[in-house]
């Protein structure tokens, strides 16, 4: 359903965006914080606020990579530009 629910992002993306979009990166110190909240997960160490915490970063993760994905088909079907 999110795929779903991005898809009318796809067809407002030229391929200027699409390429930005698609080299869009965290930086170190948000992978940094993801990292240590997945440890602390998997060892069932998270409080109530980490989990929500972790829990809003995965879905914004999850986000991100469906829109580079389709930022990735948008750029697929202009190849020359």
């Amino acid at each position: 359903m999110l795929d779903r629910l991005l898809d009318p992002v796809s067809h407002a993306l030229g391929p200027e965006a699409a390429r930005r979009l698609v080299g869009l990166r965290g930086d170190a110190q948000v992978q940094q914080r993801i990292d240590d909240l997945a440890d602390r997960a998997n060892e069932g160490q998270l409080t109530t606020e980490e989990r929500s915490e972790y829990d809003a970063l995965i879905t914004a993760a999850t986000v991100l990579g469906i829109l580079q994905s389709k930022a990735r088909a948008v750029l697929d079907s202009h190849p020359d530009t």
